[in-house]
């Protein structure tokens, strides 16, 4: 039968590939065969995924239409695997205007040093037609007695309420505790009044997507179990470090269910929707993050990304999404899904409030150092008026003088890794839950995860060992590179989907296709709001730089920030909490 015919590639040494612009090394574009699903079909096709007799010869025939039997499973690699991302700190590595600090700093002593590398004049302008506040605007507002947190946490409470019900029903957040944040919002404000703010994060806002422990909440992965049989029971330590700043945590958000899809949409919680368009999706996983600042609610929320998670809807929804380098922010206290491929990012509406919360959360914790050589911590000084243009940027798919090839052969190894690392960590949990519990796009995920063989996990290492090669040559060509952050717009939420969550791997694939490397591959990446299509619907530009650069991405986000901030476009739904009507 052909279905069951063995096609294999045999790949060629790395040292054999021709990684010249004038290369013609074959590119290969996305080929997802999957139609997309949702509502009484999903439901059945799961049901026959799960059954033993047809489940197995479905996801045969699932793997092998979409090449992952060729350019995986039946492949044949020379390379040694490499399991983790974990790239050695390199003490030569030279980033131009940069404040170093050291890493046993507090994190707002920290916040202090970024604040001491903010731009002297903003980038806005008294005629621009909009802009998002910043926590810098919070800030002051609070230190000149203008506002207060608790009048802010108050505005904000009501927001939420508004968003959350008829006629918008956004689904920002999974969990939201009022008391809690005004409880904090008062001890803020008392601070403010004697004038003894702990940093400029006193009293700012900012949400945490429901994969990071927080207290007083559950972290529930956007299931509606996981937090029975994992409960909560102290911070993530990204979260300890911005309550040591004194900002104010204001719930869990929404998420792509397990982080298995990349559209948002839940169907415990509801579907994140788009602020430019309610009835678009945000992306996924981190959707709610990039909601919420899209939407005004919070200047700053923290993300989780596995696949793109915090860039793909950070894209979407027209703000600036930051992963720094894997290992550079502690994974303590979040949910160990992906190991290997996740990390906690930032989500922002500029890259100045990136870089605060950047400058709070980062740092290696000496107990998990393999090494006695702590990675420093550069900071960009952003007040420098040292131009940018000495930096060498690449592009996929062909940049300066090299070729990028297989992409979509590292999409693939990324699917098969991040897909195994999540059905490995959920293993004892899945044993003794009723799948019911389980949203039905989220069971098809993990029949798909737990099909993947030793053998493939392993030789989607071998692809890893040689993108990593590969991007080792390309970053000693060029500084960074360039590319979209995904391949398509925000698309629409059809009513099918809402309560059975769909299957779309088509826009999926488009979606991750260019966000891969940052994660399987552990580079630092941010994505910057560009521009609009022709609905009006955000664009990202995105950058990918050297292990241990983010302070080079920090400072060519900024530049294009300035490029493009005079056009930056009110959303839809948009909260004004400053200025409050």
């Amino acid at each position: 039968m052909g279905i069951f015919r063995n096609e294999s590639l045999v790949y060629k040494p790395v040292k054999e590939v021709d990684l010249s612009s004038h290369s013609f090394e074959p590119y290969l574009p996305a080929k997802v065969k999957a139609p997309r699903m949702a509502g009484f079909f999903v439901k059945v096709f799961v049901w026959f995924m799960e059954s033993q007799i047809f489940g197995t010869l479905l996801l045969y025939i699932l793997k092998a239409n979409n090449l992952i039997h060729q350019l995986v499973t039946n492949a044949e690699l020379k390379e040694s695997p490499i399991y983790t991302p974990l790239h050695p700190f390199d003490e030569d590595l030279k980033e131009h205007e940069v404040k170093c600090i050291r890493s046993d700093l507090s994190p707002a002593e920290k916040v202090q040093h970024a604040m001491e590398c903010m731009p002297l004049s903003s980038q806005t302008t008294s005629d621009q037609s909009f802009k998002r506040w910043t926590i810098l605007d919070y800030s002051r507002a609070y230190t000149s007695l203008q506002l207060t947190p608790t009048v802010v946490a108050e505005r904000f409470i009501k927001a939420v309420h508004e968003s959350s019900n008829p006629p918008l029903k956004m689904s920002f957040f999974i969990s939201y505790d009022t008391k809690d944040i005004l409880q904090q919002a008062t001890e803020s404000t008392l601070r403010y009044a004697k004038g003894k703010p702990i940093s400029a994060l006193d009293g700012v806002l900012i949400a945490i997507k429901d994969e990071i422990d927080c207290m007083p909440y559950p972290t529930t992965g956007g299931t509606k179990w996981l937090h029975e049989q994992r409960p909560c029971t102290d911070d993530a330590c990204c979260v300890k470090r911005l309550r040591l700043c004194g900002a104010i945590l204001v719930g869990k958000t929404n998420m792509h269910e397990l982080g298995a899809g990349t559209s948002g949409i839940n169907p415990h919680y509801g579907a994140t929707r788009n602020p430019y368009d309610r009835n678009k999706i945000s992306g996924g996983s981190s959707s709610g993050s990039a909601a919420v600042v899209a939407a005004g609610l919070c200047p700053v929320a923290l993300g989780v990304d596995g696949g793109g998670s915090v860039r793909m809807p950070a894209a979407l929804c027209g703000v600036f999404g930051f992963k720094p380098t894997f290992g550079r922010i502690p994974h303590s206290g979040v949910l160990p899904l992906n190991w290997t491929v996740g990390m906690v990012g930032i989500l922002a509406a500029t890259m100045e409030d990136s870089l605060i919360v950047y400058a709070a959360i980062s740092g290696e914790l000496p107990s998990n150092n393999r090494s006695n050589i702590l990675p420093r911590v550069n900071l960009p000084m952003l007040n420098s008026t040292e131009p940018v243009s000495t930096v060498k940027l690449a592009k996929y798919d062909n940049i300066i003088g090299v070729t990028i090839p297989e992409i979509e052969n590292m999409r693939l190894a990324h699917y098969i890794t991040i897909g195994s690392e999540c059905s490995t960590s959920l293993g004892s949990y899945l044993e003794k839950l009723n799948y019911a519990k389980i949203g039905w796009d989220a069971r098809f995920a993990l029949a798909i995860y737990g099909s993947f063989s030793s053998k493939e996990y392993i030789k989607a290492q071998k692809i890893r060992n040689r993108q990593i090669q590969f991007h080792d040559y390309i970053f000693s060509q060029a500084d960074v590179i360039v590319s979209p952050t995904t391949g398509v717009t925000a698309y629409p939420i059809f009513n099918d989907a809402l309560k059975t969550g769909e299957l779309d791997y088509v826009n999926g694939a488009a979606l991750v296709r260019y966000s891969i490397a940052g994660n399987f591959l552990g580079y630092p990446a941010v994505t910057v709001p560009v521009g609009y299509d022709e609905s009006g619907l955000p664009i990202g530009l995105q950058f990918i730089g050297r292990p241990w650069s983010e302070a080079t991405l920090i400072r060519i986000a900024f530049a294009m920030q300035a490029l493009c901030i005079q056009s930056y476009r009110k959303p839809e739904v948009f909260y004004d909490l400053i200025n409050y009507n």
